[in-house]
């Protein structure tokens, strides 16, 4: 019986572990043949498949095609990794797609002339200083503390230091636009019906959302740490802020961020990410982004920051596409990297001059001090949107 007859014949009304189980590996499937899928997908995939019954094998299949959001480019891939996992007609092209991954995966940083892995660069991946395409799941252990002083600074000014617009519910104002009918009547009720004033309502400013999106891959390892922790000071201290990590994959770790306490925070956020000092995916970890629209919906205008020194494995114009939908979506749209932490520092790699022309500014995000100024300092900045990074490089 293959696992598809399994689970059309044994899925019930209720819940059970097999089935759930079945679908998971097959998600599991997916990630190892680098198809980036947030947890929030892989939740909805199951919910979908629930939803759906499923009567047969197909819909499993559209379930995938709607809640995992393979890209068109992959689509053919993905339905033969399906086929493989569920119908068993494709064994041998799943061992040969297999031997393929794991040979690229393998081989991990590449000589472009050569095609074999370069000695001095596999040396710079494996201290961090480099990118790398392979997935390592792990979990993450934070140490002491860093950089306090910075973030009580940050956690203090932050509320009333980002930018404002105007909100949308309507309250008591001085001088609003729209009369206060109720209040109004109100008080002249309690004054035997005279009325002695006119009350008002107004829009009132509130302050912007915030979205952080920080790189955890293996060549940002030594600042991961100081980059949570001012993650943790964000979200406390910011009305409305989300925050994702990315690396092979996407997490949203703002709910792990919420505990008060810093450590319990850290121990959770270890908990919930799998790639930590792992390789580097931006492109395709943006597309999950976009693939779970309740993401999207925290990027409209927002601050939207991310956090990556830009050394993308894969399709720089992959990033590009997806960071101008952001950037659209988004208030301002801002890249910190810890390479422009250099007075020297110039955007050289592949991704960065990819995205230059679609952010707002480029600075340095080299720990929790930089990013602390940049966040207390953006509503100062000149609120002109689009091609102004080459005038904002690094700060300058």
């Amino acid at each position: 019986m293959t696992a598809a007859e399994r689970i059309t014949s044994e899925w019930p009304a209720t819940d059970l572990p097999g089935p759930s189980a079945v679908l998971h590996r097959f998600v599991v499937t997916l990630r190892q043949h680098g198809f980036v899928i947030a947890p929030e997908q892989a939740i909805g995939f199951l919910a979908a498949i629930k939803l759906l019954g499923p009567r047969d094998v197909e819909q499993i299949r559209w379930s995938g095609h709607a809640m995992l959001a393979p890209p068109a480019e992959r689509l053919a891939e993905f339905n033969r990794l399906f086929d493989a996992f569920f119908l068993d007609a494709q064994a041998g092209a799943l061992t040969t797609l297999e031997s393929a991954e794991e040979q690229r995966e393998n081989a991990r940083v590449f000589d472009v002339d050569r095609g074999e892995p370069s000695a001095a660069t596999a040396a710079l991946e494996a201290s961090g200083q480099a990118a790398a395409r392979t997935e390592r799941a792990g979990v993450r252990r934070f140490a002491g503390d860093t950089e306090e002083r910075q973030l009580r600074e940050l956690r203090k000014r932050l509320p009333t230091a980002l930018p404002r617009r105007r909100g949308m519910r309507l309250r008591p104002a001085r001088h609003g636009t729209t009369v206060d009918m109720r209040r109004t009547l109100g008080r002249a009720i309690r004054h035997d019906g005279e009325l002695l004033q006119v009350l008002r309502r107004g829009r009132h400013p509130v302050p912007r959302k915030v979205l952080l999106l920080i790189d955890v891959s293996g060549s940002m390892k030594i600042h991961t740490e100081a980059l949570m922790r001012t993650a943790h000071s964000v979200v406390h201290s910011a009305p409305r802020a989300e925050v994702f990590t990315f690396g092979t994959r996407l997490s949203r770790v703002t709910r792990a961020l919420r505990h008060r306490h810093l450590e319990q925070a850290l121990a959770a956020v270890a908990a919930s990410v799998a790639d930590w000092d792992g390789g580097t995916r931006i492109g395709e970890a943006f597309q999950a982004f976009f693939a779970v629209p309740k993401f999207t919906a925290h990027a409209s205008g927002a601050v939207c920051v991310i956090i990556s020194d830009g050394l993308e494995r894969g399709d720089p114009a992959l990033l590009a596409r997806y960071l101008a939908r952001l950037a659209r979506l988004a208030w301002r749209s801002a890249w910190l990297t810890p390479l422009a932490a250099d007075p020297a520092f110039t955007p050289d790699t592949l991704a960065l001059q990819a995205v230059l022309p679609l952010i707002d500014d480029l600075a340095d995000g080299s720990g929790a001090g930089p990013v602390s100024r940049y966040l207390l300092n953006i509503a100062g900045r000149n609120t002109a949107r689009r091609n102004t990074a080459g005038r904002n490089i690094a700060g300058r």
